[in-house]
């Protein structure tokens, strides 16, 4: 069995470390290389790093943020924000990420996933899928809705239908993200994780909501996903990333906890 993977995300703005709740009311919270740092030496398996106001601001990412926090930590690291053509995932590759996630630029321009597969190939390419509950309609039958800029916009997209699109145009792995779950601590949004784990062959990382680490034991198990996404209980410190390991390890869930 392959084990399941703890990522922080360290969603960065303006240079700092930042988080909010459902995508609103960001506090900055730290530097978001020491903390990245702290994390590694802590057993994280991979990182993510999203520049949150990139795409909503229409510039690009922080490329000096990217080159400082790729040269103190050496686990996979994936990057996102303000990505919008092959050239800006080369440029971030290039400056020392392991994978690029492209979100709301892959929602105007689905050829941006399969032009990255060519280029880097697919185990570069991760979607980020920032994901709404709504009623269930023809439009969205499965009742969740894919939202970009941050959950800003709504694409009358059918996420579970966004999902299938992305792995045949050549991605590698998809980030679902619940808007609804965001930052609340209530624990992952399991229907909509399971969901889309199971309509695809590709991994599926968890996102929003982890308040301790039986959220994360869920979202791997009964969730389906690959791995869980982390940020404030780490952030704040109310759990170690050791702590939500041993906890899914005391779980029956394989991690890896040797580093």
């Amino acid at each position: 069995m392959l084990s399941k993977r703890v990522i922080p995300c360290l969603d960065v703005r303006d240079g700092k470390l930042t988080k909010g709740i459902k995508f609103k009311g960001n506090v900055d919270i730290g530097d978001p290389v020491e903390t990245a740092r702290l994390y590694y030496e802590a057993g994280a398996d991979e990182l993510v790093f999203y520049d949150i106001t990139a795409s909503s601001e229409g510039r690009g990412i922080m490329l000096d943020v990217v080159d400082r926090v790729a040269r103190e930590i050496f686990i996979p690291f994936s990057v996102g924000g303000g990505i919008s053509t092959v050239e800006d995932m080369r440029a971030v590759l290039l400056a020392g990420a392991e994978k690029i996630s492209v979100n709301s630029a892959a929602v105007k321009n689905p050829d941006i996933i399969s032009q990255g597969a060519a280029a880097f190939g697919s185990q570069c390419v991760v979607v980020g899928m920032d994901v709404k509950q709504v009623p269930v309609s023809e439009l969205i039958p499965s009742g969740y809705e894919i939202v970009i800029h941050g959950g800003r916009k709504a694409m009358g997209l059918d996420a579970l239908e966004w999902a299938k699109t992305v792995e045949a145009l050549g991605a590698g792995e998809i980030c679902c993200n619940s808007i609804d779950a965001d930052g609340a601590k209530t624990g992952y949004e399991l229907k909509l994780t399971r969901m889309i784990a199971e309509a695809v062959t590709i991994p599926v990382i968890a996102s929003g909501g982890a308040g301790n680490p039986d959220h994360m034991a869920d979202a791997v198990s009964l969730g389906k996903a690959s791995a869980a996404l982390i940020a404030s209980i780490v952030h704040y410190g109310e759990y170690s990333i050791k702590q939500c390991k041993d906890h899914m390890t005391a779980r029956g869930i394989k991690v890896r906890t040797i580093w």
